[in-house]
């Protein structure tokens, strides 16, 4: 069946910021929807919220709209560009409940405007607890013991009749089991009950009987318009059920089902997607098995492109979303060519003969306060995925990919086992460490039966790990390293065993073991990703390693290498990719990798990445010339570089996964062995970017450059520490060296606070200094990002002012651009310190740099470098879309050996329109944790806002984040006595907007003496009804709380968390308080516009 021509224009919706449950794998869909579209011939309408993300590039859609994902907005630019159709199924659970929400009231209808991909029938079916249910009763297909509610009075009901615990709770319409859980009695199945209800768009959620202990399995499933479906991927959680899917370690293909078990499936899947009625594209279908029976039930289907979508995509090399936005017009999957291959339909079912496991990153320490427990809402930030030709080789390969300081199947859990009974309840207790614990059982002598029965993990998998376990302790652990022969070595690489795995097993140095490895013969070979398990050739090279024995062949010894040997003389560009997502080193950096090997293949070489984030659109098959889909650790690079002999490697794009990589490899680059591979690191020397991390060697070229910095110094022990201290004075920030989004940091207000932290936080030591700063109290933030090339001209791309105060993490601030409050002669001087800085550091590419602006008493402006990072950062995308030029790809030809000149970026771009930046946090994901912002970044994404002027901007930003602005009703002020100075201001506009002011006693006192009204209401340790009562009773709108002191953190930590739940927009710093009022302002005077970027950079 032909394509529509009757659709002329589409709009693709979107996913929004990164959070946990909806991360950057909806940048990969949508990016291939667009392009896959676009080629087709469609006109091509793309919103979304994510400056981050390539999608958002001005060249991936014909219009591009970086506006807040919310029906309004839509549906004024639905109004302006009069699409003919919808494709929702891109932008996970955001997009789908946009469409749903735009298609009440007939507004769709109404203008010609039709859903492609799944139809809001079959959104609903599938989304819709009750429907759901309703239709697998239809088709005779099991579904999970349960209920339906959309109050407590009638999850009670429900919960009577299951009459057992424990109970699942399932929200309709959330994303990543948001404001669900597992209810072990009464009272937390009233808690998850009222929050589900909250979460759920439509109040309502679904009660199942646990299935807690029965294996999981998913299918990735395809249907076109002419009912063709094909099975993509079938995926096994490791996990048993009770774990939400997204936190749990799996394993595609499913490797404990029978083919009959597995044909099982198959059957129900088709006779599912073809009752619920998606009839073009794909859907994931999760099952539970009882593993004493065989009983088969459906747990859910989400019918569009999801985070496992990405995962089947990677593992088998099938374009999932490319090919459900063909089907969404008309194509069929017989009519479409598979891309790898060239050869075989899309209705070819992909077969792989490999083992792929992916497995979760969580950032537990960044929440104190927060349960680690695994459950049925999603935790985990990010995740990694590897390849390899067996279980224990995938495995172990995964978990070095991880980068937790780990570099295999190593037992290094954090939890304190004493004796059999907590050995037991760490197993039994699902957390991010388990599969570690496990491990440990093994050392205190458990056998496999016992670890299966307390963990409920299928004995298959036990097994394997068993394998791995008893090749360490027979061959490795306290053994000599020569005693392995060759055949012991290459069975360890099988079994996933890294270099430095084995270097730490035998007491030896990690080049000692690559060497040793290498004079016995023992290389890596690479296999292809092609879909088809090589029975059809492949013209993709998506690589990955494994390690095989050679065989004889016509005399000759050969080995299964199926790397693609051409004639091509183009020089060879490998960029190194950041790894698994992780708070602090997020989608930015991949953007980043992405515009290089753009760029660089624009500019005639071939391009090479090396990353293990099946999320991202750098791990897609056609980003790059050549993907390699391996850990990114100095053993696996070495290897590709030794393979691929590239010109030059890329190491300042990808965060700082390969910026630990960069002087290492610097090394080996400079010795017998690396000069034969004539590569060479592209950009600002290794060196450079290791003096502007090391604190010391950065502050001789201060003192050099007479440039200020905040009095500061290093320790490697607490003495130190203590000196340290008295020169500097309080308060003071303080973190260990060489981190990354403020790991760890901390503002500490006294000796006893700085004594904590040192024997609590960190393990301070020799190797291990901390940094010691001068707390810059209310002082103004800059962010820097700006363009070197080799003749040593600097450019500034972007100078950004924060709205959170300098102490708040730069990545969980507001900024803007241009500045709105500084002076010229701040501006030139951080323009002035930016050009030397850089050029003292021979930066070619870019940098990005941190200043603090401070008040003196003589109302002077004194200025101090915080610090410099010669290297890619997280605003760089940002800056791009502000700016209207792609900063990573001019610093890319900046690399190659460009002048800025030549590029005609010769002075500092200042935007047409206001941009503003917020920070997306993941607090809700984490009861107990505090909402307070500090020096330790915790945001998971950003958005971005752009307007006319700030106040619209950051309105813009903040509805985009999920906070918005109130209107008008109860603003709650409380404040410190460093910030009362500032507080009539705040009070005075609240009130001339028309806001009733309460506040407790202190602020209260301090405002009515200032002849402002204010109402008292009592603290959360004063007694009842107190402030925490108001804002969780609905009477409270607006909430302004800057503490200091400890009673007050732990005070005002129940009224954040109150208004966290309730959602009540809180501001925790004064700076943040005046942007929310200037965005009330703005948007009681104007509408909100929308400007697509094609209109605002007049492309």
């Amino acid at each position: 069946m032909p394509q529509r021509g009757d659709l002329k224009k589409i709009l693709i919706l979107g996913s929004g910021p990164i959070v946990i449950g909806q991360a950057c794998e909806f940048d990969y869909s949508g990016t291939q929807a667009c392009k896959a579209l676009k080629k087709a011939g469609y006109e091509i309408i793309l919103v979304n919220s994510n400056p981050a993300s390539i999608m958002t590039d001005p060249e991936i859609a014909d219009k591009t709209y970086i506006e807040p994902l919310t029906c309004e907005i839509v549906s004024k630019i639905i109004l302006k560009e009069k699409p003919n159709a919808i494709l929702p199924t891109m932008g996970g659970q955001t997009a789908l409940n946009l469409a749903v929400e735009l298609s009440k009231n007939d507004f769709l209808k109404i203008n010609n405007v039709e859903l492609i991909g799944a139809d809001l029938q079959a959104i609903r079916k599938a989304e819709d607890r009750k429907l759901f249910k309703e239709a697998m009763e239809i088709i005779n297909i099991n579904v999970c013991p349960s209920g339906i509610a959309s109050n407590l009075e009638e999850a009670e009901i429900v919960q009577k009749e299951i009459n057992s615990y424990p109970l699942i709770i399932r929200p309709a319409f959330t994303l990543g089991g948001g404001g669900g859980g597992i209810a072990y009695n009464l009272e937390e199945f009233k808690n998850f009950c009222l929050t589900g209800l909250d979460e759920s768009p439509t109040n309502q959620i679904l009660i199942e009987k646990s299935l807690i202990g029965w294996k999981e399995f998913e299918l990735e499933v395809m249907r076109d318009n002419i009912d063709n479906v094909v099975i993509i991927c079938s995926i096994e959680n490791i996990d048993p059920m009770g774990v939400h899917t997204g936190d749990s370690i799996t394993v595609a293909p499913a490797q404990t089902l029978t083919d009959k078990e597995y044909q099982r499936l198959r059957d129900l899947s088709l006779k599912i997607i073809r009752e619920i009625g998606v009839e073009t594209g794909g859907s994931n279908i999760q099952f539970a098995i009882n593993p004493s029976n065989g009983d088969v039930v459906v747990i859910e289907m989400n019918p569009r492109v999801s985070r496992s979508s990405a995962l089947a995509s990677k593992a088998t090399g099938f374009p999932i979303a490319k090919m459900a936005a063909l089907l969404s017009v008309g194509f069929t999957l017989d009519e479409i060519l598979n891309d790898i291959t060239k050869k075989t339909p899309a209705c070819f079912e992909p077969t792989i003969d490999y083992v792929v496991t992916k497995i979760p990153r969580f950032a537990f320490e960044k929440f104190n306060g927060s349960s680690a427990i695994l459950s049925t809402s999603m935790k985990s930030v990010g995740e990694s995925m590897a390849i390899g030709r067996s279980f224990e080789e995938s495995f172990q390969k995964a978990i070095r990919s991880l980068e937790i300081g780990i570099s295999g199947w190593e037992h290094e859990s954090t939890f304190e086992i004493i004796n059999d009974n907590d050995l037991t309840n760490y197993l039994r207790t699902p957390t991010s460490e388990r599969i570690l614990i496990i491990k440990k059982a093994m050392e205190l002598g458990k056998d496999n039966k016992f670890i299966n029965q307390t963990t409920n993990i299928d004995l298959w998998f036990i097994e394997k790990l068993r394998n791995i376990y008893n090749f360490e302790v027979s061959f490795l652990k306290n053994k000599s390293l020569f005693s392995l022969d060759r055949d012991l070595m290459l069975f360890a690489k099988q079994l996933g065993f890294s270099d430095t795995q084995i270097s730490k097993l035998t007491k030896t140095d990690f080049f000692e073991v690559r060497n040793y490895r290498k004079k016995l013969n023992i290389n890596p070979i690479y296999k292809t990703v092609d879909t088809c398990s090589a029975e059809f050739s492949s013209n993709t090279p998506y690589h990955y390693s494994t390690y095989e024995e050679c065989f004889i062949s016509n005399d000759q010894l050969k080995n299964d290498n199926e790397l693609f040997e051409t004639e091509d003389s183009k020089k060879k560009i490998m960029i190194l990719g950041g790894g698994p997502n992780r708070i602090g080193q997020g989608i930015e950096f991949d953007y980043c990798c992405c515009h290089a090997s753009y760029q660089s293949s624009k500019s005639g070489y071939k391009t090479i990445m090396i990353n293990s984030n099946p999320e991202t659109v750098s791990t897609d098959y056609d980003t790059s010339d050549i993907l390699y889909f391996e850990p990114v650790t100095l053993e696996d690079v070495l290897n590709i570089i030794e393979v691929e002999k590239p010109y030059g490697v890329i190491v300042q794009f990808g965060g700082q996964t390969p910026l630990k990589l960069a002087l290492p490899l610097l090394s080996w680059l400079n010795s017998e062995e690396g000069i034969r591979s004539t590569s060479k690191i592209l950009g600002t020397s290794p060196i450079s970017i290791d003096i502007a991390e090391d604190r010391e060697n950065f502050t001789k070229i201060l003192n050099k450059l007479e440039i200020r910095q905040p009095k500061n110094g290093l320790a490697r022990n607490q003495t130190e520490a203590i000196e340290v201290s008295n020169i500097v004075g309080y308060p003071l920030v303080v973190r260990p060296s060489y981190v990354l989004g403020g790991r760890a940091m901390e503002i500490v207000q006294n000796e006893n606070d700085l004594l904590r932290y040192i024997n609590e936080a960190v393990k301070v030591s020799p190797d291990h200094p901390i940094l010691l700063d001068q707390y810059l109290s209310n002082s103004i933030e800059i962010d820097v990002d700006a363009l070197c090339d080799k003749n040593g001209n600097v450019v500034i791309a972007g100078l950004m002012e924060h709205v959170e105060p300098a102490g708040i993490h730069s990545g969980d601030s507001a900024c803007c651009l241009p500045s709105i409050s500084l002076s010229e002669e701040t501006l030139s001087t951080v323009r002035s310190w930016t050009k030397s800085i850089a050029q003292e550091l021979n930066v070619i590419g870019l940098i990005n740099l941190q200043y603090a602006v401070k008040k003196s008493k003589g109302g002077k402006s004194d200025v101090y470098i915080l610090e410099a990072n010669p290297r890619a950062s997280r605003t760089v995308p940002f800056v791009s879309k502000a700016i209207g030029k792609p900063i990573a790809k001019i610093a890319t030809e900046l690399m190659n050996g460009k002048s800025l000149k030549d590029l005609k970026f010769t002075n500092e771009i200042k935007p047409t329109i206001q941009a503003v930046k917020e920070a997306v946090l993941p607090f809700k994901k984490f009861p107990g944790s505090d909402t307070l912002l500090g020096p330790e970044m915790r945001s998971t994404g950003e958005v971005m806002g752009l307007a006319k002027d700030f106040g619209m901007a950051y309105a813009k930003s903040e509805l985009a984040a999920g906070n918005g602005v109130p209107s008008e009703g109860v603003a709650f002020l409380s404040t410190n006595d460093l910030d009362k100075e500032y507080l009539f201001e705040i009070a005075n506009d609240l009130k001339n907007l028309g806001f009733k002011l309460i506040a407790t006693e202190g602020t209260s006192n301090y405002l009515t003496n200032l002849g402002i009204s204010v109402e008292r209401v009592l603290k959360v340790h004063e007694g009842r009804p107190n402030i925490e009562d108001m804002i969780r009773s609905g009477l409270v709108q607006l909430v302004i709380n800057t503490p200091v002191d400890s009673q007050a953190l732990y005070d005002d930590a129940y009224l954040r968390r109150a208004s966290l739940e309730y959602n009540v927009p809180t501001f925790t710093t004064i700076p943040g308080a005046k942007a929310a009022i200037k965005a009330i302002k703005s948007l009681r005077i104007n509408s909100i516009e929308t400007l697509s970027l094609q209109e605002i950079h007049n492309y």
